[in-house]
């Protein structure tokens, strides 16, 4: 009997004891950047929930991201939130009081549905905290039917392994 190579892998998957949601998730076109520096969050959305059509994406910025500023998508509506600052900074002489903290696409009609089997990305710019370490992005993938919720942080260090539902990960050198 022949077995073809996607049913191999699956079954490798199964023996290993991984499956495929554990392995499918949103991720960082970058994973790692210099801390300070300009950084330009690809957020890739390669799979709906369960074979369900993407609908909306949330994205909440990591505290530190200054200055973020997100790349529209034709057919999706932008949806800003903004939160005031604990300390007000300076950006080209204006005092900058309140920052960007979410941002939110949502599809503007069936036709414009992210379909499971389509892959996407989203995109928001801003600068980099000085610190070093790890950076999160917590997602939150809404569907046709069901969604994910892209918000699990590991309790120490920076390891998503054995997260069900990690964040996207950035990595500041």
């Amino acid at each position: 009997m022949k077995i073809s190579k996607t049913l191999q892998r699956l079954m490798l998957l199964s023996l290993c004891g991984l499956s495929a949601g554990a392995l499918a998730h949103v991720t960082l076109d970058q994973p790692e950047a210099r801390a300070g520096e300009p950084y330009k969050a690809v957020l890739k959305v390669g799979h709906g929930c369960d074979g369900s059509a993407t609908t909306r994406i949330s994205v909440g910025l990591p505290a530190g991201f200054r200055g973020a500023k997100p790349s529209p998508k034709a057919g999706w509506r932008l949806e800003l939130k903004r939160a005031p600052l604990a300390t007000p900074y300076e950006s080209h002489g204006k005092v900058i009081a309140d920052e960007l903290v979410e941002v939110t696409w949502t599809a503007q009609g069936e036709e414009h549905h992210l379909q499971d089997a389509w892959y996407e990305e989203f995109i928001v710019r801003g600068k980099l905290p000085e610190k070093t370490g790890p950076l999160w992005f917590k997602v939150r993938q809404s569907c046709v039917k069901g969604e994910w919720d892209w918000s699990e942080i590991p309790a120490n260090g920076d390891s998503t392994q054995g997260l069900k539902a990690p964040a996207a990960r950035l990595i500041l050198k």
